[in-house]
């Protein structure tokens, strides 16, 4: 469902502070069948510079319209909603589909797999046009797949911004990992008294 903004942003959660761009680990964002290799980083910016593409798009190869877009995040999220801005002259994106938490999914895995959702899409020049997420299948989601498998009728797919709003976590995924690794002891950081010859082992 997309969400036309004919309402006050701040008091319909549409404001940046639900805007999940800061949590985006831009470092590791990807694409496949751009034009221009890294272009893809350029459409990541807050919700209130989405339509500034002053530093460039991304865009698909001449006459193959299909795109990948891989997003991972600094921490877990919940997505409420996923915002696109395309080109002009049939060059947005007409279909989107997401999987999450799969790294690696290159266009046939994306074609064999189910998609957790997707969306038909209009063209979306002035960025007011949001598609919800089912909710509760968009929860602990550490990375997502957009799959842009065709477009409005021009020879190639342009994305000048992708914004995703919804909530993150506390913790960082790497701190998580830093606390389970914590929770199990490594025997060689601890003395133990059967090194001594004694019956019982005891951490010290």
């Amino acid at each position: 469902m997309a969400c036309l903004h004919d309402h006050s942003c701040e008091e319909h959660d549409c404001s940046s502070d639900w805007s999940l761009y800061k949590h985006i680990d831009l470092s590791k964002v990807s694409a496949l069948n751009e034009a221009v290799s890294g272009s893809v980083k350029s459409v990541f910016r807050a919700w209130e510079h989405r339509l500034n593409s002053s530093e460039g798009h991304l865009e698909s190869n001449e006459g193959d319209p299909e795109l990948i877009v891989f997003i991972p995040f600094t921490s877990d999220v919940k997505i409420k909603s996923i915002s696109v801005v395309g080109g002009a002259d049939g060059t947005s994106p007409a279909k989107m589909r997401a999987f999450i938490n799969r790294e690696g999914i290159d266009f046939s895995d994306a074609q064999n797999m189910q998609p957790l959702q997707e969306w038909d899409l209009m063209e979306n020049l002035q960025g007011d046009l949001e598609y919800q997420t089912r909710y509760s299948k968009f929860q602990s989601v550490g990375n997502i797949t957009l799959h842009f498998s065709d477009n409005l009728g021009g020879d190639t797919t342009q994305i000048h911004y992708i914004g995703l709003k919804g909530e993150a976590t506390q913790l960082k995924r790497d701190v998580v990992a830093t606390i389970v690794y914590e929770l199990m002891p490594n025997p060689s950081d601890h003395k133990t008294r059967s090194e001594t010859g004694g019956g019982l082992s005891q951490v010290e």
